[in-house]
């Protein structure tokens, strides 16, 4: 029952996530990414520490494929994860446990992945992709949020989406975007209200933090 995408702009390198569910507080407990590093997407009966340990492998520079591998191999639980995973080079790679019996699929393009579980139709992860891809000069956060928009419109899943949450990382060790709706009927809807909110202030609360006197 939830759906996310992950990213690297190549222009800028930045690492973002999207991702949205049905149920509470998802961007607390699914979605992890570091500055230089990547990013990390864990769900389905969802084991978060998984996260961290696959941004401490991404950082000992273990590819996205390496990644996937040392968190699947050996773990007896592993069987109702999904994860996917972006490395410091934009490659890819991502994990279905054979525990997973409802419609749930991956889709992958440069420097992006996108994986869903309880889903209406594979086509969801696919329009990710695609979204993800079509505006290569938008922000990350933008191109993140145009996708995660893009897989509700091709059918979500299929009960009401009540969380989201938009990250992105870029050369600072805190978040350069790092907006969440823990529980809303338009979960969605509150992101992109947010994000277009938050805009205008990006510039401004990183200066305020690396350099206080040069800012208002």
């Amino acid at each position: 029952m939830t759906y996310s995408i992950a990213g690297m702009c190549r222009r800028t390198g930045m690492f973002g996530v999207a991702i949205t569910t049905s149920s509470i507080a998802v961007g607390s407990r699914c979605s992890f990414a570091q500055a230089g590093v990547g990013a990390v997407l864990t769900q389905h009966r969802t084991d978060p520490r998984l996260g961290p340990r696959g941004l401490a492998l991404l950082e000992r520079g273990k590819s996205a494929s390496e990644v996937v591998f040392a968190l699947t191999s050996a773990d007896e639980s592993i069987g109702h994860r999904q994860l996917a995973v972006i490395d410091r080079e934009g490659r890819t790679a991502w994990y279905h446990g054979d525990k997973i019996h409802s419609v749930h699929n991956a889709s992958e393009g440069d420097g992006c992945v996108a994986i869903g579980n309880i889903i209406r139709k594979p086509s969801v992860t696919d329009a990710m992709i695609g979204a993800f891809q079509a505006r290569p000069d938008d922000h990350l956060a933008e191109r993140l949020m145009t996708a995660i928009e893009a897989g509700k419109a091709e059918g979500g899943e299929f009960r009401q989406e009540k969380s989201a949450a938009l990250l992105v990382v870029h050369e600072q060790s805190f978040p350069l975007v790092d907006l969440r709706v823990d529980y809303d009927r338009d979960a969605l809807g509150q992101l992109r209200f947010l994000w277009e909110t938050y805009v205008p202030f990006l510039d401004l609360y990183v200066g305020r933090a690396v350099a206080p006197d040069a800012t208002k």
